[in-house]
């Protein structure tokens, strides 16, 4: 999975993404300052691979991961290339979604690009960018299939779709915004358009708000309403205790959390909410070479399953020999849970469960 950070600069943009990769990305407080993406790899917390890699000794453990992309902060005029907006524009369209960063706090010390904080502005000034690089990417799909249509009258139907979205984006809607067929889904992953990427805005908050009680910030209430009209996803988040956690040791960790009232690390919130707004799950595989968990779309059937590990498990899928992790831990052994039945043959309509483990069968 790869996430892109988004959001005008002085938000906590950076400061967030160092906090949650540790990859010591510049911040500061002036404009630009992040030119170059910055990338970092985060592992999944997983303490179901923790239990399996206690069971089974390993050579290697090997969990999911979550690249996160840092683009310097957008500003007005970045479609057209302003503070280099292009460019940082390019790095997050592969990216699987995007985590929008907001600012919700105020603090004198710490300009905004604006002069006040107001975060649904914020928002679509950010939106309207990504609106403007996008007709630049539908319009270039438009000249293009008009030219293919000459040769080839079944792309009419790909064309009216193309046009539609272009409409809408003129009106200043977001291409998710609109609803789509399956095959005009499979179509428009081929343009590339930020704008059809789920959000997640993460509503940077001051240190004091997660003591006092989020539901005390206007400024993230209206970012809820917001994200409630187009379908986002909201989480808030500090910036600053995300950085305070990350200098801590393990074993610290929770104690911090406790006494600010936080069961867990935005780190951690912000996995879940990812994997839950892209419907992804994780199954397992274990062994003593390696225990290792799989990332997959949900509703993913077991021979597209085994494809991720190797293309010959998909092509010579015979069957897939499947225990849930919860039995597995309940019965303390694979041989006991073989012995109770629960460890079951699966064909090729076997849709994956998250947290099932799976050896699978196959021949080529």
């Amino acid at each position: 999975m790869k996430l892109g950070i988004v959001g005008l600069p002085n938000v906590g943009k950076s400061t967030l993404f160092n906090a949650i990769t540790q990859a010591g990305a510049e911040s500061a407080n002036y404009p630009f300052c992040t030119i170059e993406p910055n990338v970092g790899i985060v592992d999944v917390p997983d303490e179901r691979i923790d239990r399996l890699a206690e069971m089974y000794a390993p050579k290697k453990v090997t969990r999911a991961y979550i690249e996160f992309v840092d683009i310097a902060g957008l500003v007005k005029g970045a479609s057209k290339g302003e503070g280099l907006g292009n460019k940082f524009l390019a790095s997050i369209r592969e990216c699987d979604a995007i985590v929008h960063v907001v600012r919700c706090f105020e603090d004198a010390n710490i300009t905004h690009v604006d002069g006040s904080v107001d975060p649904v502005r914020d928002i679509e000034t950010i939106n309207l960018e990504l609106i403007f690089s996008d007709l630049e990417m539908i319009e270039r799909k438009i000249d293009r299939t008009k030219k293919a249509l000459k040769g080839d009258k079944s792309l009419a139907a790909e064309l009216a779709l193309y046009e539609r979205v272009k409409e809408a984006l003129e009106a200043g809607k977001l291409a998710r915004s609109l609803e789509y067929t399956e095959d005009e889904l499979a179509l428009m992953k081929d343009v590339f358009l930020i704008t059809m990427k789920p959000v997640i805005y993460a509503a940077n908050v001051a240190e004091d708000d997660f003591s006092k009680g989020i539901e005390n910030n206007e400024y993230v209430e209206r970012v809820k309403a917001h994200a409630a009209a187009e379908h986002s996803e909201v989480m808030p988040v500090s910036a600053k205790i995300e950085e305070e956690i990350a200098q801590l040791e393990p074993e610290e960790r929770g104690m911090f959390l406790e006494e600010l009232n936080m069961s867990e690390s935005g780190l951690d919130r912000l996995i879940k909410a990812s994997y839950s707004l892209l419907g992804l799950i994780s199954y397992l595989t274990a062994g003593e070479p390696e225990v290792r968990a799989w990332t997959i779309k949900r509703g993913t059937k077991a021979p597209q399953a085994a494809g991720k590990i190797h293309s010959d498990f998909e092509r010579g899928f015979i069957r897939a020999e499947v225990v849930h992790y919860d039995d597995l831990m309940e019965c303390g052994s694979m041989a006991a849970a073989k012995e109770k039945g629960l460890v079951r043959s699966e064909g090729k309509d076997y849709v994956m469960k998250d947290g099932d483990i799976v050896l699978f069968r196959f021949n080529v």
